[in-house]
């Protein structure tokens, strides 16, 4: 499995793989969640799309935006046909060891209050969670985890 930047003409396959990892949870949410919604083709154009693929194929992506002093990590999305095989903690791996290459001591997320699972999966890879609010309509859990590694947290 290779982890790359995704490619142009993969903004629809992201979409479905994001459909279908997400699509559970509109029930619970009562609405589609933003990832969604999200414009894959703008998000491949300026270089925040990544894709583990396998055999050529992506089977999994993660939406990443630089900002200062930080990493976010937007969107997090594996097939569900292909969950519990470790792609989604690959997938983390890769997050955070860019943004310690990047020089940036810190990634952070948020997710949907109502995704417990998710908040338990980020807690135990060491994400605190730094604060709740509504924003857009949904209630959201924002986290974040300092990263070991960038010149901002590096031992001097």
């Amino acid at each position: 499995m290779t982890i790359r930047p995704a490619r142009f003409g993969e903004a629809p396959l992201l979409a479905a793989i994001v459909e279908r990892a997400y699509g559970p949870w509109v029930p619970a949410i009562g609405r589609r969640p933003m990832p969604m919604e999200d414009d894959y083709a703008a998000r491949i154009a300026a270089g925040e799309a990544w894709v583990l693929e396998e055999a050529g194929a992506p089977v999994a992506l993660v939406v990443i935006e630089r900002h200062a002093g930080h990493l976010l990590l937007d969107n997090i999305a594996v097939d569900p046909a292909r969950q519990g095989r470790g792609e989604g903690r690959l997938l983390l791996d890769f997050v955070e060891a860019e943004a310690a290459r990047l020089g940036l001591p810190e990634v952070r997320l948020y997710t949907n209050v109502l995704m417990e699972r998710n908040i338990a999966l980020y807690a135990r890879r060491g994400y605190a969670e730094t604060g709740r609010e509504v924003q857009k309509g949904f209630s959201r859990v924002f986290m974040a985890k300092p990263v070991s590694g960038s010149a901002a947290t590096a031992p001097r």
